[in-house]
């Protein structure tokens, strides 16, 4: 549903490059096929890759999560001025608490965006 409301231009779609090499490399190693199909619907959803983030985003975010991969992505999101942050991360994004009081953006799963963005365009 997500990438459909990017394809239709409703949404603007963000991604750090982080994020790709994992789901390609998850993708690579349990279905190598699928590859090609994941590049398509990046495409056509309009996903952009956002920059890497400044050294001090990172560090900054390094303070909140603790695993440096996940601070690497924050910062990304962080740095690339996000709407929302999607993810499925309960240990790191969903259950940090004091996380979610210091970000400029909601954090949440696809379920938690798709009410998000119901509700505000109400």
């Amino acid at each position: 549903m997500i990438l459909k409301l990017g394809e239709a231009g409703a949404v603007k779609l963000l991604v750090s490059s982080q994020v790709l090499e994992e789901l390609e490399g998850v993708l690579n190693k349990k279905a190598p096929d699928l590859v090609g199909m994941l590049a398509l619907l990046l495409e056509r959803s309009g996903i952009q890759v956002v920059p890497s983030p400044p050294k001090k985003v990172l560090v900054e975010c390094m303070t909140l999560v603790k695993f440096p991969g996940d601070a690497k992505i924050l910062a990304a999101a962080w740095a690339g001025k996000a709407g929302y942050f999607i993810t499925l991360d309960k240990k790191h994004f969903l259950a940090n608490t004091a996380l979610k009081k210091v970000v400029p953006f909601p954090i949440g799963t696809p379920g938690d965006y798709i009410s998000w963005f119901r509700n505000s365009l109400s």
